[in-house]
């Protein structure tokens, strides 16, 4: 995440949108950063994790607002932020093109969109990331958080997640230009990033 917030290089005064901001991470870095002057939109369609990232934010003294929407129907006006992020929300959204769509819609002229995502890893790594991922993990949460189900979504969620081609391709295919990618922890998770002209 700290990547993330260093790559969208928010200055005093922007507008920023944090989609499926869950716990506010991003949003509470990023409202520090706007100023008085500035705003930070935290939304999720999750009623309890808007609570959580709300609290959080009121907590660190970031009085910004936080509006329960659904990605694939932002509730904004075109061209009002200038930065919009996601972090590990997209692979969990029905209709990604949709989403991308709606995010590309609110960006103003020079915007960008930031979309951190756990990633499809480099092949010589992946017989070992699928053994954690897909026994490991589960076996971890039934173990620790009496929770196998949840971790076995999350290793089939990530699985299911385009690949970094193929979401470079789906931000190009919304209207983003400039479209590119980071492997970060040999491609577990990347960071793609595209603007609006």
């Amino acid at each position: 995440k700290a990547f993330t917030i260093g790559q969208a290089a928010v200055r005093p005064g922007m507008c920023v949108l944090d989609v499926a901001g869950g716990t506010g991470d991003l949003a509470r870095a990023f409202a520090r950063r706007v100023g008085e002057q500035g705003e930070v939109w935290l939304t999720d369609i999750n009623a309890s994790m808007l609570t959580v990232g709300r609290d959080r934010m009121v907590d660190d003294g970031c009085l910004q607002p936080a509006v329960q929407c659904d990605a694939e129907a932002l509730p904004f006006p075109d061209a009002y932020f200038d930065r919009v992020t996601v972090a590990f929300g997209l692979r969990n959204m029905t209709h990604k093109e949709r989403a991308l769509a709606e995010m590309h819609r609110v960006l103003r002229p020079g915007g960008r969109l930031l979309v951190l995502e756990f990633s499809q890893v480099r092949k010589a790594l992946a017989p070992l990331y699928d053994l954690y991922s897909f026994s490991v993990l589960p076996w971890l949460g039934r173990r620790v958080a009496g929770d196998e189900a949840s971790y076995r979504y999350l290793a089939e969620s990530i699985r299911m997640h385009p690949d970094q081609e193929t979401l470079k391709t789906m931000m190009e295919a919304a209207g983003f230009v400039r479209v590119r990618y980071f492997n970060l922890t040999g491609g577990v998770v990347a960071l793609h990033e595209g603007f609006r002209l």
